[in-house]
């Protein structure tokens, strides 16, 4: 599919659509080697070299980014008063990314951002039952009767109870509890019906994708090859 030369460095950010004509004026942007000041030639991406200030240019239209969640920002793209994630990926290629699915403010760990809205829509649909697993800190240990509450499905007061979740027991105060579904602060309403409290919560997967342990708090990284295949493959 070909498309205008002038779209095709907007939609690489190489800058608005006004300062992209200039460049092309000026003799910035290379076409096949060749200095291309037309900025509405016709160029197929998957065969024509583009070049912008020496440096080439790969096109892609969607993308796929790993965020270390910290404590503090809002899962949003936007927000009036509050930082939100999209402070922590500023200057990223990728038009119209967005968080897939949310993490409270106090909550940390592995966020989904892109720009594929097909793939987080269907990330996200109810009935996908797309496994998250959270690292989980509690205020006491947790009763054999409770984990049998939280793994038959466990009624939080909503119109209907929680899908049956899994729970591993890493240490006295400590677990990892999958969960199926994104209920509004899902977790904690969980461990408030067996009398328990969250001290400390982190995401470290989201269906096939794992949080990379070399990602520090507010890190972020391109996702791999074979991790998006695995996401669409789950979607």
């Amino acid at each position: 599919m070909k498309i205008r030369l002038d779209k095709y460095l907007c939609d690489m950010q190489v800058g608005s659509r006004s300062q992209v004509k200039d460049a092309i004026k000026k003799g910035k942007v290379l076409l096949n080697q060749n200095v291309c000041k037309a900025n509405d030639t016709k160029i197929d991406p998957a065969i024509d070299l583009v070049f912008y200030d020496g440096k080439e240019l790969v096109y892609q239209t969607l993308y796929y980014y790993m965020l270390h969640k910290p404590a503090g920002l809002v899962t949003a793209t936007t927000d009036k008063k509050e930082p939100t994630v999209m402070d922590a990926l500023r200057d990223l290629p990728g038009k119209n990314l967005a968080p897939v699915g949310r993490l409270d403010k106090d909550t940390e760990g592995l966020l989904l951002l892109t720009n594929d809205g097909e793939m987080a829509h269907a990330l996200l649909a109810p009935k996908k039952h797309v496994p998250k697993t959270y690292y989980v800190l509690l205020e006491k240990s947790l009763q054999d009767v409770d984990i049998r509450r939280l793994e038959e499905g466990i009624d939080i007061g909503d119109a209907k109870p929680c899908l049956p979740a899994k729970v591993k027991a890493i240490g006295a105060l400590e677990i990892e509890l999958t969960i199926c579904e994104g209920r509004f602060h899902q977790v904690k309403r969980m461990m408030e019906k067996v009398d328990n409290k969250v001290c400390y919560l982190k995401r470290i997967s989201f269906g096939p994708l794992v949080l990379d342990e070399k990602l520090e708090k507010g890190s972020y990284r391109p996702l791999t090859e074979k991790e998006i295949e695995a996401l669409k493959n789950r979607a």
